[in-house]
């Protein structure tokens, strides 16, 4: 796999050390080659949804946890039972862990487990402080009362 070297834009990149190395864990995360499968869609403006193909699972053998921006899936299947004796099995019941680096201000607000799939809602919540907001402009003048401005007669 090809490898691309960051370090030359560090030097001139200030602030963007973490945007660097978000590039660098996404091109060396060593994942179990594409299981299980899931699509992430966009279903607002500030809204996503992840499903991940979970069959065989159940809810008490999954684990959803955020930290620090980093959004972690864990199936944990407990331990088949040896007296089945099967011709062919296909259906994957192996254990598996994926992770998901989540925006700064975007919360996972909802988990559902239905028909093999699991469901996490997600949001951006943007604090007021960041939100646009519209700044009125003045006229750079006061308006007079009786020879004096606004702001002293107050």
């Amino acid at each position: 796999m090809r490898t691309i070297d960051f370090s030359p834009f560090y030097r001139s990149m200030v602030g963007f050390d973490r945007l660097a190395d978000l590039m660098e864990a996404a091109q060396t995360e060593t994942s179990s080659a594409g299981y299980p499968p899931y699509n992430i869609e966009r279903t607002a403006e500030n809204e996503y949804r992840i499903e991940i193909a979970v069959a065989g699972f159940r809810p008490d053998e999954l684990n959803v946890e955020v930290k620090e921006n980093l959004l972690t899936v864990q199936g944990r299947k407990a331990a088949n039972d040896e007296s089945r004796r099967f011709l062919h099995r296909g259906l994957a019941e192996r254990n598996f862990e994926r992770r998901f680096q989540l925006a700064d201000y975007v919360v996972v607000t909802d988990a559902n487990l239905a028909d093999g799939l699991l469901q996490l809602s997600l949001k951006r919540e943007l604090p007021e402080a960041l939100k646009p907001r519209r700044i009125e402009i003045g006229t750079g003048k006061a308006p007079l009362i009786e020879g004096e401005t606004a702001e002293k007669a107050a």
